[in-house]
């Protein structure tokens, strides 16, 4: 045993003496540490760019009218909270009845789309017919279409309907997404084709198969695909300002620029309104978030 080895580990009888840590792994603790620090502030900064708007909006939205933007410097707080805007906008215009269209329409689109997109997606995933590639591809290219390309003919399909002017004119042309089909098929794809073989082993067929084997186990899936349909339904405007015809009709982007065009606009009040649009998402999107991140997380996307 040399000397060195000695020194190391002490008498007989005592502790062994402690061992300095290399450099090189100090070295590295010190760089995992700041580039920690770094994420943790670069984080910081874009969560502040995210929220600022939601922030701005909400001071704008509780401030007196005028408050924010008098002559002595824009305020970042209001002096006294104060619901002036919100009556305003309540009594003026017809805000309930363009929030229940919002809703209905929201919910008429979203309860379409997912049920169309989950059925799609589990016979391109699990099911063999001829054909299924490429109809698959299809279905993925009409992603690269502007859905301004396609209004003209949409308008033309619902008015030969006689669907234009009602809720159906909106709604059934949102009942189906491209990418919420693809999500869906990478979805069914991650589950384990043990689980679907035990099934068909059981004599359960396709539906069966689908409602009480996949269809539980795609929480994460049908979360994701809720919010995102439910979000873009809530916030389409160019669509609906199309086709539909009657202002007690109307949803609650088109309110907001109706509102916003009149003679004297009235940012506080229009702050107020876009403010009673943004609040339903962002807690439904607090309330499902873990959801959402598992959905796409199984999909494969990143």
């Amino acid at each position: 045993m040399t000397s060195s080895t000695l020194t190391q580990i002490g008498p007989v009888g005592q502790p062994p003496a402690p061992v300095e840590p290399a450099p090189r792994r100090r070295g590295r603790r010190n760089g995992s540490r700041l580039g920690l620090a770094v994420r943790i502030a670069l984080a910081v900064v874009a969560s502040a760019v995210v929220f600022f708007p939601l922030y701005w909006m909400l001071v704008i939205a509780f401030s007196p009218r005028g408050e924010v933007f008098r002559p002595g410097g824009v305020q970042f707080w209001p002096s006294q909270l104060s619901t002036e805007n919100f009556a305003t906008v309540f009594a003026r215009f017809p805000v309930a009845d363009w929030f229940v269209n919002s809703v209905v329409i929201g919910a008429f689109v979203t309860v379409l789309t997912v049920t169309v997109n989950l059925l799609a997606g589990y016979a391109f995933a699990r099911i063999r017919f001829a054909g299924r590639g490429i109809l698959f591809i299809l279905a993925l290219a009409t992603m690269m279409i502007p859905v301004q390309a396609i209004m003209v003919a949409q308008f033309r399909l619902v008015t030969g309907l006689q669907l234009a002017g009602t809720y159906w004119s909106v709604i059934l042309p949102g009942a189906a997404a491209a990418f919420g089909l693809f999500l869906a098929r990478q979805f069914f794809l991650s589950i384990p084709q043990e689980l679907i073989e035990a099934a068909r082993m059981d004599g359960a067929g396709h539906l069966r198969t689908f409602a009480q084997i996949v269809l539980p186990l795609s929480k994460p899936l049908i979360a994701v695909l809720t919010l995102l349909t439910l979000l873009g339904s809530w916030n389409d405007f160019a669509w609906p300002l199309i086709a539909l015809k009657d202002p007690a009709l109307f949803t609650l982007p088109i309110g907001l620029l109706y509102l916003k065009g009149q003679s004297t606009p009235d940012y506080s009040a229009s702050m107020a309104l876009a403010l009673i649009s943004v609040i339903p998402m962002v807690v439904l999107f607090l309330l499902f978030q873990r959801y959402f991140v598992q959905g796409f997380a199984r999909s494969g996307i990143r």
